[in-house]
């Protein structure tokens, strides 16, 4: 069984800023981490093989230092790390990405499970997982939360719904993309760190890929980002003074007035 999951690296959430000029995301100073939705995916496809036996693979695009998330991924216990970097992969939307993905996928060859985390926090947009099962034409489940069974044919699983959950089972080969309740991502080990800082991370361009012209990058990107801002907050406060009594009924007088 060869199980690939879809990694991302992202600027960590906390420290993301907009520059109010250019409407660009500040990412100088910003630290890079892997997706943490991406860090369930990664547990699970662990703890498939850890069960049922094969192999797992990380792969990601990015620009070259994308490659320490695949370095992360074997250092928790992911068997091969790839890398798709190229100039002309640069500014691809959720239907580039997925389209450049699905062609690694068919170059990895006999995949059995593609898993993605439901979304990208940088993007939130939760459409590269069906939009790599549709250029894949195999199957896909969305929001999975657990996994029930898994052979060579079929898998079971638990899909989140908004009143409940869902019991789907699907065919192999299959894409599903998990939410965080399906597991507790593990730290890597010290040997995993070791074996990962030794891992060799091939690079593959749209040469490797048997791309198809104008479907990569920004060329084959229909959706385009015209402007990003960041809210402005107004605070405005008001102290209430004098006894507790009174602050509580000045206090109700106000929001009764709202």
């Amino acid at each position: 069984m060869h199980i690939v999951v879809c990694i991302k690296q992202v600027p960590d959430p906390s420290q993301a800023r907009i520059d109010r000029e250019t409407g660009m995301v500040i990412r100088e100073g910003v630290d890079k981490i892997t997706n943490p939705f991406d860090l369930y995916a990664l547990e699970e496809a662990l703890r498939i093989k850890e069960s049922e036996g094969g192999q797992v693979t990380a792969l990601s695009m990015g620009p070259p230092a994308a490659a320490e998330v695949l370095r992360d991924a074997i250092a928790m216990g992911v068997d091969h790390g790839v890398l798709l970097s190229h100039r002309e992969f640069a500014g691809a939307d959720t239907l580039a990405t997925s389209y450049t993905l699905a062609q690694a996928v068919r170059k990895l060859e006999d995949v059995t499970l593609i898993i993605c985390g439901k979304q990208a926090v940088d993007g939130d947009t939760a459409q590269v997982g069906p939009g790599l099962a549709a250029n894949l034409d195999i199957p896909h489940v969305t929001q999975v939360r657990k996994l029930q069974e898994i052979t060579e044919a079929l898998l079971v699983v638990e899909r989140l719904t908004e009143t409940g959950y869902e019991v789907i089972e699907v065919s192999l080969p299959a894409v599903i993309t998990v939410v965080k309740e399906i597991n507790e991502p593990r730290l890597p080990g010290l040997r995993g760190m070791m074996r990962a800082k030794k891992a060799e991370i091939p690079v593959w361009g749209p040469e490797d890929l048997g791309i198809e012209a104008g479907r990569i990058g920004l060329k084959g990107s229909p959706t385009q980002v015209w402007r990003t801002f960041e809210p402005i907050r107004h605070h405005k406060g008001e102290m209430l003074t004098g006894a507790p009594t009174e602050q509580a009924a000045a206090l109700w007088e106000r929001l009764r007035s709202l």
